[in-house]
């Protein structure tokens, strides 16, 4: 049975998460990603084998060797959830700014 993993479900996590950050600029092995932890090994490789399933990863074999890089099509999906939360607290705090303003110059 495959399992499709929900994306906001896998970075629910905060180590799913840190593995993403560290994803964010480079390639890495999962032994060089579980070096980053305090953890077991097949435990990073868990919540590798987590990621990758809800497509936030993809692999690549080079030799024996598979790299982890971050799938940016799928993190658009988590980018436009978050979305419109970060404008309605943009909106809020240029509100508080401007009430803000209002309220030292009528001092």
């Amino acid at each position: 049975m495959n399992l499709r993993r929900d994306v906001f479900q896998a970075i629910a996590d905060p180590t799913r998460r840190a593995i993403l950050l560290l994803l964010a600029t480079q390639t890495m092995t999962a032994g060089a990603i579980a070096a980053n932890f305090d953890t077991a090994r097949p435990t990073v490789s868990k919540h590798l084998q987590i990621l990758t399933e809800c497509e936030l990863l993809g692999q690549q074999q080079n030799g024996r060797e598979v790299y982890y890089h971050i799938n940016a099509k799928n993190m658009k999906q988590v980018a436009d959830f978050i979305e419109p939360f970060r404008q309605m607290w943009d909106d809020r705090f240029n509100k508080l700014e401007s009430i803000m303003k209002n309220y030292k110059s009528d001092k």
